[in-house]
């Protein structure tokens, strides 16, 4: 793979960064009347950046719910988003989804893939049920990598009134946890919705974040073709295209749902 295009990604201005996504939540916050932002904080990098730019900007008008599933979610990724939110004094609620999963299989047809995209709906429920009650925004955590390739849950981990850090490639994601003083075993840490036991995104996908990014950034911000970006990143023309189809097959997350014209 050829690093100057990871390089080429990776050197940003990060406190400028920091400073247009605080301007953001605050201007949206008051534009949209409402009392705060809410966020789902699972202890991975993503999530973490949300809480520490919340803390930064918006600490007072701020909710973090930490909504792991204790039959699948390893008990560091709890701990750690423990330990975010004590070391940044944020407001928190903790709520195990496990057994709330559980009872819904007992009403629906087995399913793995499925029943493990519930566990992200369940999520979304218990946030959006925060926000209706406080009048507080969804903060989304997904990143521009995720975001582009549709690696997240439609009406789960994808629903979000605000999307802070979607402008990020993973990448730029990890470089970013760094400047804010991100701990090195949340930024190093493996990045994964864990929807069941084990589940990590890279395993999933096939390729790591540094291809991913390397082919959208080729694509999407050079406009380039197929064979120009795998001649350009060294990457096979078969893992290239993996990409651009996960790309276009998942078109349908990132939009308002098609309404028939009549």
């Amino acid at each position: 793979m050829n690093p100057n295009i990871l390089d080429e990604i990776t050197k940003k201005d990060f406190k400028s960064i920091q400073d247009k996504i605080g301007a953001f939540l605050i201007d949206e916050i008051r534009e949209r009347r409402a009392q705060g932002v809410i966020f789902g904080l699972s202890g991975g990098i993503d999530s973490a950046v949300i809480a520490m730019l919340c803390a930064k900007f918006v600490k007072e008008k701020s909710l973090a719910l930490i909504l792991p599933n204790s039959k699948i979610t390893p008990e560091s990724d709890t701990d750690d988003a423990i330990k975010i939110v004590d070391s940044l004094h944020l407001e928190y609620k903790l709520i195990d989804i496990g057994f709330i999963h559980k009872e819904y299989s007992k009403y629906i047809e087995p399913n793995p893939l499925a029943f493990g995209n519930l566990g992200a709906r369940i999520r979304s429920n218990m946030v959006y049920y925060y926000a209706n009650a406080r009048n507080y925004l969804v903060l989304g955590s997904g990143d521009r990598s995720e975001f582009m390739i549709g690696y997240f849950t439609k009406y789960g981990d994808g629903a979000a009134d605000l999307l802070p850090i979607a402008s990020l490639y993973k990448t730029q994601i990890r470089e970013f946890a760094r400047f804010l003083g991100i701990p090195s075993n949340i930024v190093s840490k493996p990045s994964g919705p864990r929807l069941w036991e084990g589940h990590t995104a890279e395993g999933e996908i096939g390729m790591t974040y540094e291809e991913i990014d390397s082919i959208l950034h080729c694509m999407l911000d050079r406009g380039l073709a197929m064979e120009d970006t795998a001649r350009l990143t060294e990457i096979p023309i078969s893992d290239v295209d993996k990409i651009y189809q996960m790309h276009k097959r998942s078109e349908h997350k990132r939009i308002t749902p098609k309404a028939c014209a009549l």
